[in-house]
């Protein structure tokens, strides 16, 4: 990989283009993003889950969440991962593949299924009722298909096509929680180094996971990627700390370091000393899961392309946005012109951009607004 592509051990980019189109060019994926997914039952209505009527399917994961938000950006990616040999198992492949996202790598286990979880949304008046705007994760996923990922992955042919073909691996915190096979698969991955191939790391810390788990062996893991995502709430949930400068202490290791706070500003500090804060846009939000996913698709996908350390900054606030403005974990980014315009907005342009499930208001688009960022 050319440094003018991708310098990520110094958080800076040789190049400030803004492709993030298609690439012509249907090869090897760019990015592999490996780890669990499952199928989702949404809700009918709200309220407490013995007041639901039915339930809708569809399909959630984070490492999935980013190669099918990349896929959108026009980035070639792939999802590795094991499913069961179920209906929920065959759901997935097919709603991940049909984004553009590929999935030839994603072995089928006969004897576990895939892991399933519903949510629960608030806002009816039942007593037990999450209130409203809140939601609630229920998670059955002991013993899953995904659980089995180990070590042996790296002897699967299709698999190390894509590790081996790859300019960047995208791993998350959830996978080394989810069994010893499935850390000790981490851990090799971190290992196996190959050429020059990035690893991107995103804490995503689900505290239900690591309950019957040692979470101390998360840290060196955080620790060995070369860029490193991590929210500065669930840090200090996981850490005891949420300041950015004294993340980027505790983790000396990764070349760039990104601390996001929530909806206020994600700041880039890199191993070299350097830091940039961009502030979050002004968001009519939607519904906010997958939005921490579709940043870490956004700021990747700037990486790819070269892009200095504001505009990737950018690029993942863009991204998160147009999460946070559909429901369910996928929107639709910007197109490329809105994004191009965005990027070389001048600060108080980009503080006046208002994002709504309807488009995008911003001093900086010619006419003053865009169209819609949701599905």
């Amino acid at each position: 990989m050319s440094e003018e592509a991708v310098d990520a051990d110094t958080g800076t980019g040789a190049s400030t283009g803004t492709d993030t189109g298609a690439s012509t060019d249907r090869g090897v994926a760019e990015v592999v993003c490996l780890g669990e997914s499952m199928a989702v039952l949404l809700p009918d209505r709200q309220g407490p889950l013995e007041e639901v009527g039915s339930f809708r399917p569809a399909v959630g994961g984070a490492e999935s969440n980013v190669a099918c938000a990349l896929a959108r950006f026009g980035v070639r990616s792939a999802w590795i991962s094991r499913v069961g040999d179920d209906g929920f198992g065959r759901r997935l492949r097919s709603a991940i593949g049909a984004y553009g996202v590929d999935v030839s790598a994603v072995a089928v286990d006969p004897h576990r299924p895939t892991g399933v979880y519903l949510k629960e949304t608030g806002g009816s008046p039942h007593p037990y009722d999450l209130g409203p705007g809140r939601s609630r994760l229920h998670y059955y996923r002991s013993g899953s298909a995904a659980s089995a990922l180990s070590p042996g992955l790296l002897t699967d042919p299709r698999a190390a096509r894509l590790l081996d073909g790859a300019r960047l691996l995208h791993l998350s915190g959830i996978t080394p929680a989810l069994s010893d096979s499935c850390l000790e698969l981490v851990r090799a991955l971190l290992r196996d180094r190959r050429g020059t191939r990035l690893v991107s790391f995103d804490l995503n810390w689900r505290a239900a996971l690591w309950h019957d788990r040692d979470p101390a062996v998360l840290a060196p893991l955080l620790d060995a990627a070369d860029l490193l995502l991590i929210g500065s709430d669930e840090a200090e949930t996981a850490f005891g700390e949420g300041d950015a400068h004294a993340l980027r202490r505790m983790f000396p290791g990764p070349g760039t370091l990104v601390v996001k706070d929530s909806g206020n500003a994600a700041t880039a500090l890199g191993r070299d000393g350097a830091v940039v804060t961009e502030p979050a846009l002004t968001v009519e939000v939607v519904e906010a899961t997958g939005a921490g996913d579709a940043f870490a698709a956004g700021y990747l996908a700037g990486t790819l392309r070269g892009l200095g350390p504001q505009g990737r900054l950018r690029l993942g606030h863009l991204s998160a946005a147009s999460a946070l403005t559909a429901h369910g974990d996928q929107g639709t980014p910007p197109d490329p012109d809105t994004v191009t315009a965005l990027l070389a907005a001048t600060p108080g342009e980009w503080a006046r951009t208002r994002v709504s499930a309807s488009g995008i208001v911003s001093p900086a688009l010619p006419g003053g607004a865009a169209g819609g960022t949701g599905r």
